[in-house]
């Protein structure tokens, strides 16, 4: 009984040789601290009171709290104590405290260790700092074992936590490790070694390299690593020690390994490591042998043969070892004849077939990896003469009307069947065509067509015919301009197509020379599908504007009154025709959405049949939707500004060029005081899963081929940017600044007349318009294909180079000089893959894009071993289930808050639940305007941070040479410097006075001796080109006051000076 005694401290082996004490009442004491321990030793402990003292309750104390709460949950002892400092969780039991509320922070280490070699009698110093609260205690492991500083007077513990070891002896080598620790947690640096050596030693090998077998598209390590004094250097060479061939995909490992990723066949051989000192060298060698599963070089195809015929099945398989061809017929072995031959090459021969050889044929390939399996199907048609089945319904057919249609059907499809006309034989062109099942199509049929026409259908065996007699009444065509609507198609498919490609060709063929060219192909749809649709929306729209061209200057569309039919100008049936062969018809998409099993469970990659009510809803590949009609000079198609003299609202549009120049671009910014610059990086990768427009494919002007910045005309696809008369760029000589149009919607604008009435012009969504994770993977199966890791089948992406840190960067992109291959002065490294193609364009996009690839092989690679008998597409569609989660609680819970604010969340509301009845396709002015605000976040500058937070040695990057540059990421530190400066530095506030910084108003895409390009001009060019009303008509849709002048918006405009520029 210690109470009342007006104790201030207790030693920590006051109480310990009292191991039956059961009460110790110290209360109403003045007891201010306790050293940690001072209670360990009292196992017989059943009341303990500390109550009515003056305990601080800080970070050392929480050692009493955990121990108060031992004896509480175990029932077996009676304790109290409560806080008297500090003031706001006076009277408190320490019991109830936690770590948070003293702001006690596990230790963080500050500075590492490293490797050292020492020799004998030397000093070694291990550096190791550590922060937290309350500050850490450093303490250093020899091999895991804790070093006592008392028992080694040569070991000294320094006041910032170094190790310094004097007299160095052979006894110090060994393992070390520096372990911070404190009462909230403790934390250990990496292990590092210390090498002795009594004096220089030739070369030794701890690891030899062992033969190793790994099969086509995994990843092999030859481990190699010697020891010495001074340490040996680790070289590999391949073969006949040719020096290894500069390759991402082989590395070599920290420890002297040889690393190859992704491993091909030819990568098999012998390989020897060298270890090399001032001393001597030493080698040893070893054998990759690569193993691969068979694939198909050459399969075979379903075969229709008439009986009696021989017919042959090339299969042929590469894999290692050599794989071996078999086949079987529906399971079971082929037929033992010699009417069934296997050839040496694979080969199925079947000679003189019978009809019971019908049915279902199996070439599989087999070597001691395993096989591959692909079936076909021979159908088997006896001998026969033709017969006609279907024949004409009269013998003497009279038309009146433009186009007459009648049919023939042959029996069997080996029979060839031949249309006569008069004895004749009918050939296809414009006026006749004939379709495989044997219909006879007569166009625009007139006098000159009348006569007996004949189906003759022949075979080896014989022939059958049946003929009819055409008459032809009255007149016929009443438009006389269809010829020539021929020849215009094929002349704007001709034109159009030549130019295209010879502008691809031109990106594509050598590197990129100017700012257009990198905008080019920035913007140049990647897949295949995408740029056939592009192609076909821009030949229907010449075509029909060519013939249009007879239609006086000036016409105009009224879109609020009558529909303008388009039928005085080219017939109907030519308007299908234009349709057909300019390629329009052929990408109208239909929808399979049949395999619920799957559509239940994953979003498809192109975003249909996610919603299922309406499948076409949100897809890639889609036309924008809008809030309001749009607003084009001549109702339907052409943008407001291609005609420099027309007023609008009774004045002329001032040149985009002269309102960046004016209002928008600054040479200053203010740091935001909230916000980092991650705030802006996330935003721009969120919008890179929304909306991408397709661009028109060219950047030549379609009636000539002249580029469209030399120029300088509004010809399509071209609509140049106009450059002021006082512009700064015109010291250069410039006259314009490169823009082309986007495409258009097949349907919309001047192709819109194939449905008889006015559809203005639209635009294409290239990408899905889900937070679907389409950035990462893709918006269609074309793309999705070409990053995935199908050899591994482990649901992975594809990866690129590891760094020495283990962690992977994105894979290249393969094909011709890109965008990121500008400058051959600075790098020949190419642009990375990702899942949407502007992934490059700046490095803090391409450093957000490489952590998402991580993070999908992080997740996939734990759900294989949580579910080890999951295939390879389940654990991708898992994944990436898993990851477009996350990115919609990034977005929704941390994003949008820090962007609307209270207020607007609140407005938002909380989520309901998924409504099909919601449109979630992305309207043209949320795409082409309004989220274009995240332009005004963006920092001149993108900071380079180490793990210090402080600059690397390479510096800060200006942003116009942050623009394609993966090398920089590959050869100056990978992404983690740029992440501690998107997370670690100010981000740019909006001030209505500093919009857009001159790097992308001045520099954007700048090389050497040419015209950079102007993010803002492009903006409000873009608008134009998209329709987008005025800003005063929004204000309208949105229930807010109308505005005359610019004075009636000074509640939203404060800054009189900005409002003033405005007016003029």
């Amino acid at each position: 009984y210690l109470h009342f005694n007006q104790i201030e401290t207790l030693e920590p082996e006051s109480f310990t040789h009292l191991p039956k004490l059961e009460r110790l009442f110290l209360h109403n004491n003045r007891i201010a601290h306790l050293i940690p321990g001072t209670f360990s030793h009292l196992e017989s402990m059943k009341r303990l009171r500390l109550d009515s003292n003056a305990l601080h309750c800080d970070c050392e104390i929480l050692w009493l709290a955990e121990l108060l709460k031992t004896y509480a949950e175990s029932g077996n002892a009676q304790a109290a104590a409560t806080c008297e400092y500090p003031r706001r969780i006076q009277g408190r039991s320490v019991a109830t405290i936690t770590p948070e509320e003293l702001n006690c922070e596990r230790p963080r280490i500050t500075s590492e260790p490293q490797d050292v070699d020492v020799t004998s009698g030397n000093t070694v110093y291990f550096t190791c700092r550590a922060e937290g609260n309350p500050k850490p205690e450093i303490i250093w492991l020899r091999n895991n074992n804790e070093l006592s500083m008392k028992e080694d007077s040569r070991l000294n513990l320094l006041d910032d936590g170094t190790l310094m070891i004097q007299n160095t002896k052979e006894t110090d080598q060994g393992i070390y490790q520096c372990m911070a620790k404190n009462v909230a947690g403790e934390v250990k640096t990496q292990e590092v070694t210390l090498r002795y050596f009594e004096s220089p030693a030739r070369p030794s090998f701890v690891i030899h390299p062992q033969n190793t077998e790994v099969l086509v598209g995994e990843s092999v390590t030859l481990e190699c690593s010697a020891t010495g004094h001074p340490q040996p250097r680790i070289t590999w060479t391949k073969a006949d020690r040719t020096p290894l061939p500069v390759d991402p995909r082989i590395t070599i490992t920290p420890s002297g390994g040889l690393y190859i990723q992704n491993v091909k066949q030819e990568d098999s051989g012998e390989y020897t490591c060298f270890a090399t000192n001032s001393i001597d060298n030493i080698h040893a060698t070893a054998y990759i042998i690569v193993q691969a599963l068979p694939q198909f070089t050459v399969t075979p195809q379903d075969k229709t043969v008439i009986e009696g015929q021989t017919v042959d099945f090339p299969c042929e398989a590469q894999g290692y070892p050599q794989p071996v061809i078999a086949w079987t017929k529906g399971g079971g072995q082929l037929s033992v004849d010699r009417r069934h031959l296997v050839l040496s090459s694979g080969t199925l021969r079947i000679s003189r077939v019978a009809l019971h050889d019908q049915g279902q044929y199996e070439c599989q390939a087999v070597n001691i990896i395993g096989s591959q399996r692909i079936v076909v199907y021979l159908t088997v048609q006896p001998r026969g003469m033709p017969n006609i089945k279907k024949k004409p319904c009269k013998n003497k057919i009279e038309k009146r009307l433009q186009k007459c249609r009648f049919e023939n059907r042959v029996f069997r499809i080996t029979s060839r069947c031949a249309l006569l006309q008069d004895g004749v034989q009918v050939t296809e062109s414009g006026k006749f065509h004939v379709s495989p099942e044997g219909f006879l199509t007569i166009r625009d049929v007139g006098t000159a067509d009348e006569g007996r026409y004949e189906c003759v259908a022949r075979n080896t065996i014989g022939y059958s015919s049946v003929s009819m007699v055409l008459t032809v009444n009255g007149k016929v065509c009443t438009i006389n301009q269809n010829d020539s609507s021929a020849k215009h198609v094929s002349k704007m498919n001709t034109e159009i197509t030549s130019i295209v490609d010879s502008s691809r060709e031109a990106l594509f063929g050598c590197r990129p020379r100017s700012p257009n060219d990198l905008l080019a192909l920035f913007r140049y749809p990647r897949d295949p599908y995408t740029v056939e649709q592009a192609r076909a929306g821009e030949i229907f729209e010449r075509t029909l504007q060519l013939i249009q061209d007879h239609v006086k200057d000036g016409l105009m569309v009224d879109l609020n009154g009558t529909s303008y039919h388009y039928n005085d100008l080219v017939s109907p049936q030519y308007l299908n025709l234009i349709a057909n062969l300019s390629g329009c018809t052929a990408h109208r998409r239909v929808n399979n959405c049949s395999d619920m099993c799957f559509h239940q469970k994953y979003r498809t990659h192109d975003g249909t049949c996610n919603n299922l009510q309406h499948p076409m809803w949100g897809a890639s590949l889609t036309a924008f939707e809008r809030l309001l009609k749009s607003v084009y000079e001549n109702g339907f198609n052409l943008p407001r500004g291609i005609e420099p003299k027309r007023l609008s609202n009774g004045y002329p549009l001032p040149m985009p060029r002269l309102v960046s120049t004016t209002l928008i671009g600054t040479e200053t910014i203010t740091p935001d005081d909230q916000y980092t610059h991650m705030l802006m990086q996330w935003g721009q990768f969120l919008d890179h899963d929304l909306d991408l427009t397709v661009a028109a494919l060219s950047e030549a002007r379609f009636s000539d081929g002249q580029h469209c910045s030399s120029v300088c005309t509004n010809d399509p696809p071209c609509f140049s940017i106009m450059i002021p008369p006082n512009d700064p760029r015109v010291r250069n000589g410039a006259r314009c600044m490169f823009f082309v149009r986007s495409s258009p919607v097949c349907g919309s604008g001047m192709t819109s007349l194939l449905m008889n009435s006015v559809y203005p012009r639209e635009q294409i969504n290239q990408l899905t318009s889900y937070i679907d994770a389409s950035n990462v993977y893709g918006s269609s199966d074309h793309e999705a294909l070409e990053i995935r890791d199908f050899a591994s089948q482990r649901g992975l992406l594809r990866q690129g180079i590891v760094q020495r840190s283990g962690k992977s960067l994105l894979p290249f992109a393969t094909g011709p000089p890109t965008e990121c291959m500008r400058d051959e002065n600075e790098s020949p490294i190419p642009c990375f893959l990702a899942g949407d193609q502007r992934s490059n364009e700046q490095l803090g996009l391409t450093s957000i894009h490489t952590l998402w690839f991580r993070e999908h092989n992080r997740i996939a690679t734990e759900l294989l071993k949580l579910n080890p008998h999951w295939d390879g597409d389940t654990i991708y569609h898992e994944t990436r289930k898993i990851v477009g989660a996350e990115m919609q609680h990034i977005t929704f819970s941390h994003w949008l808050p820090k962007i609307f604010g209270e207020v607007g969340m609140k407005m938002l509301g909380e989520y309901k639940g998924y409504d099909p009845s919601v449109n979630s396709g992305i309207t043209n002015e949320f795409a082409t305007a309004a989220f274009r605000f995240g332009h005004t976040l963006i920092n001149p500058f993108l900071y380079r941070l180490d793990e210090n937070f402080e600059p690397i040695p390479q510096g800060h990057l200006p942003l116009h040479k942050a623009f394609f540059s993966p090398f920089r990421i590959v050869n100056e530190g990978g992404i983690d410097p740029l992440l501690r400066g998107l997370f670690g530095v100010a981000g740019k506030m909006r001030v209505p006075s500093q919009l857009l910084n001159t790097e992308l108003t001045e520099r954007l895409f700048s090389m050497a001796r040419t015209v950079a390009l102007d993010l803002a001009a492009m903006n409000i060019q873009r608008g134009r080109d998209h329709g987008i009303p005025p800003y005063h008509d929004f204000r309208v849709y949105c229930n807010l006051s109308s505005a005359q002048t610019f004075e009636d918006l000074k509640n939203e405009i404060k800054n009189p000076e900005i409002r003033e520029k405005l007016s003029r």
